[in-house]
C-alpha cells in the first residue's frame, strides 16, 4: 500500500505522508491556486499538477523532487485552426440546448485529467474536449487529431465546415463557466498501451485499440434516463471511469444515471445501481487492482442535491460485480454531513482507500473501506485524491 497521498484542491497541492503509523499533511505547492488534478508518473517519478488559474488560464506544473519544488512545464495549446461544433448554451428558456450548432475556435478552458503510458507517453484531457499526447515525457504535447476530428463531433473542421452535426454536448465545469465538452477520464490498459478509453462529458465513452489513431463508440448498454431514447448511441454522461490493473477487461463507470460495469473492456455495459440502497448517483469510482469485480463508489443524493444522502456519509462497495452492495459507514459522519465527492477525489492502493470532499474533509481507510479515520477537516474543496 502506498504511504503517500497527493491532493489537489481549490487552493493548492497538498501531500499526506504516513510514517511510524501516523499521517502528516503539508501544503506542498501552488498556494492559493486551483489544482484540478495531481498525479505521479510511475515511469519517471515526476509529479504533475493541472492548474486552473482563473483569469490567467490553465497551466501544467511539475516537480522532480517529490513535491519539494515545482516549475512550469511545457504548456498545452490548441493548434491554429482548431475548431469544434457547439450546441447552444443551456438557458432557463432552453435547458435542453435545442437549436442550430455554431462553430467555435478552440481555446484551452481547463486541464482536467492526466494519465501515463509506457516509453514517455503522457495523456491530458481538456475542456473543450481535446486529448493531448506527449511521447517525450511531457517535453511537448500534440492534439490527438483522430479523436478531435471524430465523426461523432462533426468531422475535420481544420479543412472545412465538417458535417454540421455533433453528438458532443457541454459541461459547465470549465474555469470560466463556458459550456463545452470535456475529457475527464483517460484509461491506458496496463497490459496493452494501444488500448485507451476516454470518458467525455457529455458524449459517453470512446475507445481506441491502435494507440489513439482511430476511435469507436463504447456506449453499448449505457442508459441515459433523460433522453427520448435512453439507450441512444450518444449523449451519455459518464462521471468517471476506472479499470482493474490485473484484469483490465473489467471496467467501471460512475455515471450521471447510475453505476455501470463492463466485463469485456467497455465493449458493453450493464447498469448495476441499487437505488434502494442509495447506490446510483455520484461522481467517483475506484476498482481493486487485482479483482475486477470489486469496486467502491461514494454516492450522493442527486444532481440537484449534491450532498450526502440523508445527512450521513458512506462508501458503497461491491465484491461481486455489482450484484450486491455494502454500505460502509464506520468512522464517517452520520448526521449533518453535506459532503459531495468529485470524480477524481477517490483513490485506492491495495487495501487502502482515501477520499476528499468539497467541504474540505479528507478520510482514509486501511481495511478496504470497513472503517475510516479523518485526516483533515479544514482543507479547501478537494478536487483530486491519488496515491503515489
Amino acid at each position: 500500500m502506498s504511504e503517500r497521498i497527493l491532493i489537489g484542491t481549490r487552493k493548492g497541492t497538498f501531500i499526506v505522508t504516513r510514517a511510524a503509523g501516523r499521517w502528516t499533511l503539508r501544503l506542498a505547492g501552488h498556494a492559493g491556486m486551483g489544482v484540478n488534478f495531481v498525479a505521479r508518473d510511475p515511469n519517471t517519478g515526476t509529479f504533475w499538477a493541472l492548474l486552473g488559474l482563473g483569469h490567467w488560464g490553465a497551466k501544467l506544473s511539475r516537480s522532480v523532487d517529490a513535491g519539494e519544488t515545482w516549475s512550469d512545464a511545457p504548456q498545452i495549446k490548441y493548434p491554429a485552426g482548431a475548431r469544434y461544433l457547439a450546441m447552444p448554451d443551456p438557458t432557463e428558456d432552453n435547458p435542453s440546448m435545442q437549436g442550430p450548432v455554431s462553430v467555435r475556435d478552440a481555446t484551452l478552458l481547463k486541464l482536467w485529467c492526466i494519465a501515463f503510458g509506457p516509453t514517455g507517453r503522457i495523456y491530458v484531457g481538456t475542456i473543450p474536449g481535446g486529448l493531448f499526447e506527449s511521447r517525450d515525457g511531457g517535453e511537448s504535447f500534440e492534439l490527438n487529431r483522430g479523436l478531435w476530428d471524430h465523426e461523432s463531433r462533426g468531422g475535420d473542421l481544420f479543412e472545412g465546415e465538417g458535417t454540421g452535426n455533433t453528438h458532443w454536448f457541454g459541461t459547465p465545469a470549465s474555469e470560466g463557466g463556458e459550456f463545452a465538452p470535456g475529457i475527464h477520464s483517460i484509461l491506458v490498459d496496463p497490459k496493452d498501451a494501444n488500448r485507451i478509453l476516454v470518458g467525455i462529458s457529455t458524449a459517453g465513452v470512446l475507445g481506441s485499440s491502435d494507440g489513439g489513431k482511430t476511435w469507436e463508440n463504447r456506449n453499448k448498454g449505457m442508459l441515459n434516463d433523460y433522453l427520448p431514447d435512453p439507450a441512444a448511441e450518444w449523449g451519455h454522461d459518464p462521471h468517471a471511469l476506472a479499470l482493474c490493473s490485473a484484469e483490465s477487461a473489467h471496467v467501471w463507470q460512475q455515471n450521471h444515471n447510475g453505476v455501470f460495469y463492463s466485463r469485456d473492456g467497455a465493449q458493453s455495459w450493464t447498469r448495476v445501481s441499487r437505488p434502494d440502497q442509495g447506490v446510483h448517483f455520484g461522481f467517483p469510482v475506484a476498482v481493486d487492482a487485482n479483482d475486477g469485480k470489486t469496486a467502491w463508489v461514494v454516492p450522493g443524493h442527486s444532481d440537484m442535491q449534491r450532498m450526502a444522502i440523508g445527512g450521513g456519509l458512506f462508501v458503497a462497495r461491491t465484491q461481486d460485480a455489482g450484484e450486491t452492495w455494502e454500505t460502509l459507514r464506520e468512522g464517517l459522519p452520520q448526521q449533518n454531513a453535506y459532503d459531495v465527492v468529485y470524480r477524481h477525489a477517490l483513490g485506492c492502493s491495495g487495501d487502502r482507500l482515501a477520499f476528499g470532499s468539497t467541504t474540505g474533509n479528507l478520510y482514509v481507510s486501511d481495511d478496504r473501506g470497513e472503517s475510516w479515520q479523518t485526516l483533515a477537516n479544514n482543507l479547501p474543496p478537494i478536487y483530486s485524491v491519488a496515491f503515489e
